[in-house]
């Protein structure tokens, strides 16, 4: 097992733990047996390094939330906008879940869609530029 197998298994319980938030024995060993019977798809497995730099720009998105919710609470944004966004090239299912993750976590863009033919459909909330 490679370290991107491990990542993926790591994600796959991160994901239960948030769905169950039960951290007993039981429900561990449930999340452990459920994690390994999910299917995996064929793509070609993610590299450490791109699984390395989206948890980095994870931990990075933390103290951006916390901006974007004071600015958001200090100053009006009433203009949004729908944008496309590319996904950056190859992909594993794993890492586009995190890319729209990432997305999503701080409270001025939420992806909408997500095309699998590579492209992130993302809803933004901006200042308006008049006044």
């Amino acid at each position: 097992m490679d370290a991107s197998n491990y990542l993926n298994l790591i994600l796959r319980l991160a994901i239960w733990f948030l769905l169950t938030a039960d951290f007993s024995l039981s429900n561990i060993i449930i999340g452990v047996a459920i994690a390994f019977l999910l299917p995996r798809g064929y793509t070609s497995s993610g590299k450490l390094k791109d699984w390395l730099r989206v948890l980095w720009e994870i931990l990075r998105a933390i103290p951006q939330a916390y901006l974007e919710a004071i600015q958001m609470m200090l100053r009006p944004h009433n203009r949004e906008e729908i944008v496309r966004q590319r996904v950056k090239p190859r992909r594993t299912p794993g890492l586009v879940f995190l890319d729209i993750f990432l997305i999503t976590f701080t409270p001025k863009t939420i992806v909408t869609k997500y095309d699998r033919r590579g492209w992130y459909e993302v809803h933004r909330v901006t200042r308006s530029s008049s006044k």
